[in-house]
């Protein structure tokens, strides 16, 4: 692999349509080419899959401002009641796509997250905003924070304690597992830690069953309003502007429709720029979100911290530098190889995977830099990478930049090889 990488900075952006030809580059053309010329959808309506969580926004802003019709596509959002019902439903093709944790889609990929399926990743459809919560109860033993935490554990017997995240191979997993190691805490011998919906993290921490998760947002948000939990830790203080959730689906559903691939990119690219343009515009997304059909919950809990306005319940409150993004000049939605790459080292620490992979290879597989150009062309003014790789600098002060891989993923103290 190349040793060039590049530092994310809005200054070594490349216009798009700089780098492409033919059709694409006038955006006012594609209207009338997607809709009715050799590039018209394969299918009329595109049905996603997504979880009740903020980061959702862009799938469901789409279909609500009426982006989806604008390149020829209905987007029919559909509420799913869990990550694992999410991968049954894209792997039986009930889904045509999906807004899904990263993670997810890599270990089906690599068949650890299920019976192995080629998947795609067409664009990242957010950063950060997702959190670490413990419950009132460490509170009180004066946990605060990893450190305090790992002290406490420390003076019990090992899986005293029990942790919940998401998914096995997704973001949530990985940004707990990380926090916890970081301070010391072995995440698989010193606590335990189970699956849990994220819709089910509050209730299941109020009636006891664990004392701390991770989970997306409103999810946080509602443990510090019902008093059962404050955040420890955001994601974005694990790595700031990480890749989070992106949309996904079956390699062969893109190979059998391009077309429709593009253009349903396309719309969700317009909707993220257009909740990202202005704080009113993320009001309004809360308040579209908070409905029934989606999150079905109260604004409130959502609208604070997609302005980044953070409360972690226990007396700090803050402007966040790296709160939730969705668009961010096209910093957010383009497909980094080196974000895929990074969840694969993540995998082979943490004992998901036996060996190293070509962990280049996968990512450029799996991620389709070729569909998310061609359809940010098409929208115009979307801003892409010159490289597809990105550099990034970790809590522990760690620097990623997709080099070496293997050599990175072996550094780590703490791990389960």
């Amino acid at each position: 692999m190349s040793n060039k990488t590049i530092t994310l900075s809005r200054r070594r952006f490349l216009q798009a349509g700089a780098a492409l030809g033919g059709a694409y580059l006038l955006p006012g053309m594609m209207n009338s080419v997607w809709a009715a010329g050799s590039d018209k959808p394969e299918q009329n309506t595109v049905k996603v899959g997504f979880i009740p969580l903020t980061d959702c926004a862009s799938v469901v802003m789409a279909a609500v401002k009426g982006f989806d019709k604008k390149y020829g596509i209905s987007i029919v959002p559909s509420k799913e009641a869990s990550w694992a019902a999410v991968r049954d439903k894209m792997v039986s093709g009930e889904l045509d796509a999906a807004h899904v944790l990263y993670g997810l889609v890599y270990g089906m990929e690599m068949g650890i997250a299920g019976k192995q399926q080629s998947m795609a990743n067409l664009m990242t459809l957010n950063n950060n905003g997702q959190a670490i919560s413990l419950s009132m109860d460490l509170a009180k033993q004066g946990v605060t924070d990893a450190q305090s935490l790992k002290k406490l554990v420390a003076s019990k017997e090992p899986g005293s304690f029990t942790f919940a995240h998401t998914f096995p191979t997704g973001t949530h997993a990985m940004w707990l597992y990380y926090w916890l190691a970081q301070a010391g805490i072995n995440p698989f011998t010193d606590v335990r830690t189970v699956v849990v919906p994220p819709p089910q993290m509050v209730m299941n921490m109020r009636i006891g069953n664990m004392q701390g998760f991770c989970v997306g947002e409103p999810w946080n948000q509602r443990a510090i309003s019902d008093g059962i939990g404050f955040t420890a830790a955001t994601s974005q203080s694990i790595w700031p502007d990480h890749p989070e959730k992106i949309l996904g689906t079956r390699s062969a559903w893109v190979e059998q429709n391009p077309n429709t691939a593009r253009a349903l990119v396309a719309a969700i690219l317009e909707a993220s720029r257009w909740i990202d343009a202005s704080d009113d515009n993320r009001r309004e997304t809360a308040n579209v979100l908070a409905g029934r059909a989606y999150l079905n919950t109260k604004a409130d809990f959502l609208t604070g911290r997609m302005l980044g306005q953070y409360d972690n319940g226990i007396g700090k409150k803050w402007q966040d530098d790296h709160a939730m993004h969705f668009f961010r000049d096209g910093e957010v939605t383009f497909p980094w190889l080196s974000d895929g790459m990074w969840f694969l080292t993540q995998h082979r620490r943490w004992g998901l995977l036996d060996s190293d992979p070509d962990y280049l290879a996968i990512a450029k597989r799996i991620n389709r830099i070729d569909i998310y150009q061609q359809a940010a062309t098409a929208v115009g003014n979307i801003s892409v990478s010159t490289s597809p790789m990105r550099s990034s600098t970790l809590m522990d002060g760690s620097t990623w930049n997709g080099n070496d891989p293997a050599a990175y993923a072996a550094s780590f103290a703490i791990n389960k090889r």
